[in-house]
């Protein structure tokens, strides 16, 4: 197993930071996707009820169909693997970041407007301060079920590990079939305690200390 590894180690290496890049981007953006509509829903509470269902949804459309009808549209490739991460991405954010939004003291908010501020001052420095720890929850356990979903993605000639599982399944039976397998699920479970283990220490950085669990 060590020799197998040791001769494809440059190219493990890189299929690790093309799996995890391809994570990180899709949860980044899908991030930005899911505040801005969260703050749509705070500003228009019966939206509330739609974003439910939408991720209710979602979460339920198996991963290798959305691949395969997405592959009419942006065809085999990099494209693909993104679009299918960053919307599963989207779910767990968005549900976390309306509950963040929502559970902001009124009495806080209050307070800031009657100090003078406008209301983006108090979404930008009260309410998004206050919620970013329900948010980034939500965004460690989409950045943990993307790290599975990048490797179906894969399917589609995305980069990442995944590639390492599928070549195994292709070739139950040979000697190698089970090492391309181990080598694609052990690296892909490093990979996402990494990344948690940055998304902790970036927790440690951008929660005020007043509100740390």
């Amino acid at each position: 197993m060590w020799d197998f590894i040791d001769e494809r180690r440059d190219q493990i290496l890189f299929n690790s930071f093309q799996h995890a890049s391809l994570v990180l981007q899709a949860v980044f953006w899908a991030t930005i996707l899911a505040v801005v509509i969260a703050v749509l829903v705070l500003r228009s509470p019966q939206l509330q009820g739609v974003a439910n269902v939408i991720s209710a949804i979602g979460l339920t459309i198996p991963s290798l169909a959305l691949v395969g009808l997405l592959l009419p549209i942006t065809s085999i490739g990099p494209m693909t693997g993104f679009l299918v991460v960053a919307f599963y991405a989207v779910l767990p954010i968005l549900r976390n970041a309306v509950v963040g939004l929502q559970g902001v003291d009124p009495t806080l908010l209050e307070s800031a407007k009657g100090m003078g501020m406008s209301s983006f001052a108090v979404l930008w420095r009260v309410r998004l301060p206050l919620a970013w720890p329900v948010i980034l929850a939500g965004v460690r356990v989409s950045t943990q079920m993307s790290m599975g979903i990048a490797a179906i993605a894969s399917y589609a000639l995305g980069p990442g590990l995944g590639g390492y599982i599928f070549t195994g399944l292709t070739q139950i039976g040979n000697e190698n079939a089970l090492r391309y397998a181990l080598v694609g699920t052990v690296g892909i479970v490093i990979v996402a305690l990494l990344a948690d283990a940055f998304l902790l220490l970036l927790g440690r950085l951008t929660v005020s200390k007043g509100i740390r669990v």
